[in-house]
């Protein structure tokens, strides 16, 4: 029972931090948009991230013995953290002018979402399944945690996003932050 409450508490803090990268991303990429297109986006960023958790959560076990897994994750966010870079904080983007509702512009962002939920879905999947280990209904909590804390924080980091740009940048750099967490961690493998 002790090794079960350990387990639960270390569920939770790694869902609190791996979640919030999730949101960080798509608070980011939707705040560039008017109020309909950011909804649509945050819709499809949280659905995107939930069917690809539980895909992962699935396979999870299977997932925890490849190698060099959590290294391509690691350059998965390293991609996004260039393309948030260079797509939303380089381009000043003042309170009057907002993308336009193009398909082209609005499919972008949401192939940006759904790259970085690749990675960021991986990661704290691997991360609850690691501290899980073979307590299923652990495991499933620890999913569940992880979609509801997502789907509420990237609505609020999106409206901070847009009234407040230095949360902008400070979600660039947590992601900047991971990315190499993840690479630093695979790379024993490879030396």
């Amino acid at each position: 029972m002790t090794e079960q409450i350990i387990i639960f508490f270390q569920i939770v803090l790694i869902d609190l931090v791996l979640a919030g990268d999730n949101a960080i991303v798509i608070g980011m990429v939707a705040s560039q948009f008017d109020h309909k297109l950011r909804k649509k986006i945050i819709f499809w960023g949280i659905s995107s991230a939930i069917v690809l958790r539980i895909i992962f959560t699935l396979i999870a076990a299977y997932l925890l013995q490849i190698n060099g897994l959590k290294f391509v994750g690691g350059l998965l966010l390293l991609y996004i953290a260039y393309k948030l870079y260079k797509d939303i904080i380089k381009s000043e983007i003042s309170e009057n002018q907002k993308i336009k509702p193009d398909g082209s512009t609005f499919l972008k962002a949401i192939m940006v979402v759904i790259i970085a939920d690749v990675g960021m879905s991986l990661d704290n999947v691997l991360g609850v399944a690691g501290a899980a280990k073979d307590h299923y209904i652990l495991l499933a909590f620890g999913l569940i945690l992880s979609i509801l804390l997502m789907a509420t924080v990237a609505n609020i980091i999106s409206k901070w996003i847009k009234k407040y740009k230095w949360i902008g940048w400070l979600g660039f750099l947590a992601i900047i932050a991971v990315a190499i967490e993840l690479i630093y961690s695979d790379l024993p493998i490879f030396l």
